[in-house]
């Protein structure tokens, strides 16, 4: 029997026999690297190596009576049996076949590399590992940087008993695996000089919300261990699948991690160490765009050839390396999804904190629970048996020793680590709220302290102080009606975008600019191209500390912008996102970083300088310049020509045609590639001159709330009349019939994004009665909206009272109101 096979030998339906990890290797270099796909090359020893060592030794009828009758909470007896489990199996020598076999194998991978002591890597492939219903991912070491046959054979041995680690026997037995039935398979594997390089972990979908057209790459410098045991805070890059098939460049997304430490070979190249990386190259990227985009091809590639292979989607979790010798990427390991995969039905789980409390800590949000319990400081793997079940975790990192644990946690929160690093990975096959990269957490947060983790609030996650009240909702999204009238979402965050996409609307409404730039960018961009005019120096350094060193300002705000417009886009396309050119009001510009000093002072903001009077005028000319690169940028170089825009508050015909005339000077051209320009009716004279406004523009957006403001002459802002402001007040109601007549006559579209038809989906059936085109609601009120259209429902005139005549202010049909209105 050869208990040595080549990985190019290999398959995936060799699993029985060299484990998930040495078969998909296998697949790799032999279906996959013929088409361009690098792989390092390598041999498995196989699960009958391991079975062979067992029987020679007699060690199975000593070890899996000690396995037998253990109680897996019991930390301290779990670790005490699983340490006396690898003892034995490590103390016993390979049998003498095998061992050489091994060296066998080794020196023809000398031989194949021209090193007489290559380096390879050697790793764990169990043969219940990388199934599709059960990761197994991290259960076993892994030995790196490992030269010489005789320290080969001792890290074989050393990985086979790894079988035993306290976290595999843990994970086998939660999950109904017989330690009897389970063998391991190793594998040996030429390293990939990553350790002068970089390396990180690839998943072929978004990991958070389970959004299939999305590739998310992460990458620190150094061996990738660092990345995948959470070691550092990675770089991460969102790629958009099929405008990527299309031959664009759509990295939606990009996020620069502090990346603290890189694991390295040793001066005499021994062995590995980690060491701190200087600050100045922490903040360069690990990878350029179009080593990325490559990785992403990859990626996409080897996610469909399983698929086929599989005969159903099967999203892929791989790892990668880049050789700092000459720069070239490799994929160094290859396995199926296990979280997002396993679901069946189509269902969002959304949840919304319903409290307020003092933000305690932040970091990254991994996944969208919210969680609440006392705190539990663990700084090591000594301190595990002090953990209680329903305690919060707080640990610097954790790694998969500490799994026993982590499925008793109520939230984890780590100081170090990105989205892809064990406790992120365990933490969303075990569907608990996790946030990772939350600096200083053990220092802030004490024993015993009750928290509330949410990781509901878009990519920040955020630690309250105190048990706050939240609400869980769980929709199947295939149980949703079907509208009469197409329906939207209003989006705010770009952070939502991929778990929003998921629902079944008809794409985007409302993009407001002005929320992407007030989270995601920070600064008034004038002041960004300006800052010589930025008087208090404390905001200067501010702004410098924002754009950081060596990019320029403008391209700061432009990338940052482009990035939360495209994603909103990825989410959603190939549906329509409408996106609203900034409509800051000018006090809220002025609470910008340094936007005092291009703000006039105003009484009334609200009908002062805002919206499309600002993007001709020289006041902010070149900050509606960045505007339009942003979105050039994102349908020319990403591809996404979903996206339409939207001028917000033009008074006058005139002033639409000074907009089209500054956006044409920008590059950004109406009719352009089909770009359409979408204008807000919340203006009386939109709708009395409707029909001229159509000559100008695609279609209409009505924008109910200062459409009702200005109707009805009500400071929208004002606590004193807010009973009067009613957006179903008659007179609104009649411009809002009058509007979709006119704009209909012309061939325009007219949608509406305010906020009555999430307060009241009654609403949405007067305005479906009125026949818009669409009507865009917040995502919370989505299902109520739905359920609204879908009712039957006959003709205005036949039906009589419209619902809104309750409460006696608009008695007569709607078709009335359309008579009169017209």
């Amino acid at each position: 029997m050869h208990y040595v096979v080549p990985l190019r030998s290999l398959d995936l339906e060799s699993v029985p026999e060299v484990g998930g990890k040495n078969a998909s290797l296998g697949e790799l270099l032999r279906e996959l690297e013929p088409r361009g796909i690098s792989v390092p090359d390598g041999f498995a020893v196989t699960a009958s190596a391991f079975r062979l060592h067992l029987e020679r030794s007699k060690l199975a009828s000593q070890i899996y009576p000690l396995l037998d009758d253990l109680d897996i909470n019991d930390v301290v007896e779990l670790a005490r049996r699983g340490a006396l489990v690898r003892d034995k199996i490590r103390s016993v020598p390979l049998p003498r076949e095998l061992s050489e076999e091994i060296t066998a194998g080794y020196a023809e991978l000398c031989s194949k590399y021209g090193d007489s002591a290559v380096d390879v890597a050697v790793r764990s492939s169990a043969t219940a590992e990388d199934l599709p219903s059960a990761s197994f991912a991290g259960q076993q070491e892994t030995y790196l940087n490992v030269r010489g046959p005789a320290r080969l054979l001792e890290a074989v041995r050393d990985c086979m008993a790894s079988l035993f680690t306290d976290r595999a026997i843990v994970y086998r037995a939660e999950r109904g695996f017989d330690h009897r039935l389970v063998a391991l398979s190793v594998g040996v594997q030429k390293m990939v000089r990553s350790d002068l390089g970089a390396a990180g972990v690839i998943f072929t979908l978004d990991t958070e919300s389970g959004f299939r057209d999305a590739v998310i790459v992460t990458g620190s410098f150094g061996l990738g261990e660092t990345v995948v045991q959470g070691r550092v805070n990675p770089d991460e890059f969102w790629v958009h699948k099929p405008t990527l098939a299309l031959g664009f460049e759509p990295i939606v997304r990009r996020q620069i991690g502090d990346k603290a430490v890189e694991l390295v070979y040793t001066e005499d190249e021994a062995s590995v160490v980690e060491r701190p990386i200087p600050a100045e190259r922490r903040q360069k990227a690990t990878l350029a765009d179009q080593e990325v985009l490559k990785l992403a091809e990859w990626a996409v590639a080897i996610e469909r050839h399983y698929s086929e292979k599989a005969g159903r989607a099967t999203p892929m979790d791989l790892e990668w390396a880049k050789d700092g010798r000459d720069g070239r990427l490799f994929i160094v390991q290859a396995r199926p999804e296990t979280v997002h995969s396993r679901k069946e039905s189509p269902k969002l789980e959304l949840c919304e904190l319903r409290g307020q409390g003092q933000i305690l800590v932040r970091g990254k949000s991994v996944g969208a629970k919210v969680g609440a319990g006392p705190v539990r400081v663990i700084r090591s793997s000594a301190e595990l048996s002090r953990f209680q079940t329903g305690e919060v975790l707080v640990a610097p990192m954790t790694d998969p020793d500490w799994e026993p644990v982590l499925r008793r946690a109520a939230a984890v929160i780590t100081e170090q680590g990105g989205r892809t690093c064990h406790a992120a990975i365990v933490s969303r096959e075990l569907g608990l709220p996790c946030v990772v990269g939350a600096a200083d957490a053990t220092r802030l947060l004490k024993d015993g302290q009750l928290v509330t983790v949410s990781c509901a609030e878009g990519d920040e996650g955020r630690v309250y102080a105190g048990k706050l009240d939240f609400q869980r909702r769980e929709i199947a999204l295939d149980s949703l009606p079907r509208p009469r009238v197409p329906v939207m979402l209003n989006v705010g965050s770009p952070a939502a975008a991929f778990r929003l996409g998921q629902l079944p609307s008809s794409g985007v409404g409302l993009l407001r600019t002005e929320f992407v730039v007030s989270s995601w960018i920070g600064a008034h961009p004038m002041a960004l191209l300006h800052p010589d005019r930025v008087e208090d120096p404390e905001e200067r350094a501010r702004l410098g500390a924002l754009v950081g060193p060596g990019q320029p300002s403008g391209e700061y705000f432009v990338e940052r912008l482009a990035s939360g417009v495209a994603q909103v886009a990825a989410a959603f396309y190939p549906r329509d996102v409408i996106v609203r050119f900034s409509d800051f009001k000018t006090n809220e510009y002025a609470h910008l970083i340094g936007g005092k000093a291009f703000e006039p002072r105003e009484d009334n903001p609200m009908i002062g300088f805002r919206g499309a009077s600002r993007y001709y005028h020289e006041r902010y000319r070149e900050g509606f310049a960045l505007e339009c690169e942003a979105i050039r940028r994102v349908r020319n170089q990403m591809g996404l020509f979903n996206v339409k825009v939207m001028v917000p508050f033009c008074r006058t015909l005139e002033e639409g045609r000074l907009v089209l005339a500054e956006m044409a000077k920008n590059r950004l051209v109406r009719g352009e590639n089909g770009l359409e320009v979408y204008v807000m009716c919340e203006i009386p004279n939109n709708v009395i001159l409707a029909e001229e406004f159509a000559q100008l523009f695609d279609g209409f957006s009505i924008g109910s709330n200062d459409l009702t403001q200005l109707t009805l002459g009500i400071d929208r802002d004002s606590e004193t009349l807010s009973p009067l402001f009613d957006e179903r007040d008659p007179g609104v109601l009649r411009s809002i019939t009058a509007v979709i007549e006119r704009a209909h006559r012309h061939g325009r579209k007219v949608g509406l994004c305010g906020q009555g038809p999430s307060d009241d989906p009654q609403f949405a059936r007067f305005l479906a009665d009125q026949g818009i085109d669409s009507i865009s609601v917040t995502s919370d009120a989505l299902p109520a909206v739905l359920e609204a259209l879908a009712l039957p429902s006959n003709t205005a005139a036949d039906r009589g009272p419209h619902p809104f005549a309750e409460d006696e202010r608009l008695r007569g049909p709607a078709e009335a109101l359309r008579c009169t209105a017209g």
